[in-house]
């Protein structure tokens, strides 16, 4: 699960960092745009009308360009704070890999809540779901944590 999550994580990163690269990229080409028609406009090669149109579009891409760099970067950062925080709750998992018994240090350690669904009788039998979020990692799928310990025993 660690391996899938910093795979995972990792390719977000990149392709976030890429993204950011092209949009830095773009917004400086539109500041040395944004001076050439300011200067073809000081020249008189350029109308005073057609100027206040391209600036305008040039303005609004980076208003856009901006506000998408600055999203971005936060993406970035929640990734990094992600994979920090993965690395933190495996150093408190290791701690307890050898218990045999979940005490009552250990559940406060490693659980940041319970939660219980109430019951499903549709099916005439009983059923009721539990999700465990735990700390600093949130929620892990059971289905994956038992497909990864299904995949651990036949290796």
């Amino acid at each position: 699960m660690t391996e899938k999550m910093s795979l995972k994580s990792a390719e977000i990163i990149k392709s976030a960092k890429s993204k950011l690269a092209q949009k830095e990229k773009r917004l400086a080409e539109l500041d040395r745009l944004f001076i050439k028609i300011y200067e073809d406009n000081v020249a008189a090669k350029l109308s005073d009308e057609r100027f206040a149109m391209m600036s305008e579009q040039y303005e609004d891409e980076q208003a856009m360009l901006k506000s998408e760099i600055i999203s971005l970067q936060a993406e970035i950062a929640e990734q990094e704070r992600q994979n920090e925080n993965l690395e933190l709750f495996i150093k408190k998992a290791k701690k307890y890999n050898g218990l045999k018994e979940l005490t009552p240090y250990a559940l406060r350690e490693l659980v940041k809540a319970i939660y219980v669904e109430k019951p499903d009788k549709s099916s005439g039998k009983k059923k009721q779901k539990i999700r465990i979020q735990y700390d600093l990692v949130g929620f892990i799928p059971i289905n994956e944590l038992l497909q990864a310990e299904k995949q651990r025993e036949t290796a």
